[in-house]
This record gives structure tokens, sequence and C-alpha cells, in this order.
């Protein structure tokens, strides 16, 4: 078990408070001491310069899905050399009516090198097995789809 934290500071900075016109903007203060912009999404009146929530929680889950991906593939003897990913997440009304990131699509493209080579039924099973392994996959109610390029 461990334990992970993050610190989160707002202020209102002598704006007015209503909901068209506060800021939005906030600090999160990572425990490695990293810092980052972030706000509500453009769409919510927020700083499109800033990071917002659901693009973390859809970055998270991409990474956290490449880093099991490699631990899995290092563990069965296949050296990856380049991943990449372009992952989406869809806002929209859950089946309780509520606005929420239901879906999550990984685009995974990975290279490998050297003479074992996956084909595409042992690609699909490495990427299966990160999935069912990956903690943030298994903390999320979101539909999660990979899709290996």
């Amino acid at each position: 078990m461990s334990e992970h934290t993050a610190a989160l500071s707002w202020s209102r900075q002598g704006r007015d408070f209503t909901y068209e016109t506060y800021s939005r903007d906030h600090v999160l203060t990572f425990e490695n001491g990293q810092k980052s912009l972030a706000s509500s999404a453009p769409g919510f009146v927020g700083n499109p310069e800033a990071l917002n929530p659901e693009t973390l929680l859809v970055g998270s889950l991409s990474s956290c899905h490449m880093l099991t991906f490699l631990a899995v593939c290092a563990k069965r003897g296949y050296v990856v050399e380049q991943y990449d990913d372009a992952a989406s997440g869809l806002l929209e009304k859950n089946a309780d009516g509520k606005m929420a990131i239901t879906r999550i699509t990984l685009r995974p493209k990975a290279t490998f090198s050297g003479e074992k080579q996956p084909n595409a039924e042992e690609l699909a099973k490495l990427h299966d097995r990160a999935h069912a392994n990956c903690f943030i996959g298994s903390s999320i109610r979101a539909e999660v789809t990979v899709e290996p390029v």
C-alpha cells in the first residue's frame, strides 16, 4: 500500500464572486514538489492555458497504461523502443444524468526492437494485461477502450 498526495491552492484575488466571474485558476502541488496551473475546461469558463481535471484524468490513465505495458513487456522479454498514445476522453451525461467522463479511448503505438517481436494477437494480449493491471484503470468507472495503432 502507498499513499499519494496533492495540495491545491485557490484564492478569490479580489474578483467578483459570481458564477460568470470568479477565477477557476488554481495551483496543484504534487508530492514531489512539482506545481501545475489548473483550471476548469474552457467550456466551463476555465483558462485554456491551464490543465483541467478531465484532461488530467485522461492523461493519468494514458500514463498508467503505458507504465504497466512497459512492465509487462519487460517481464516477457520484449524490448520497447518507442511508445506514443493519442488518448481521448468523452465528457457527457452518464446513466444517472450527471456529467462524467464516460469513455476513454487509448490509442497506443509501440515500437519494438530485438529478435522478439509480438504479432498482432500477442500485442493485444500485452495491452489487455496492461489494462487489467493499471492502477488508474482499476480505479475509474468510465469505459476504457484500447485501440493499438
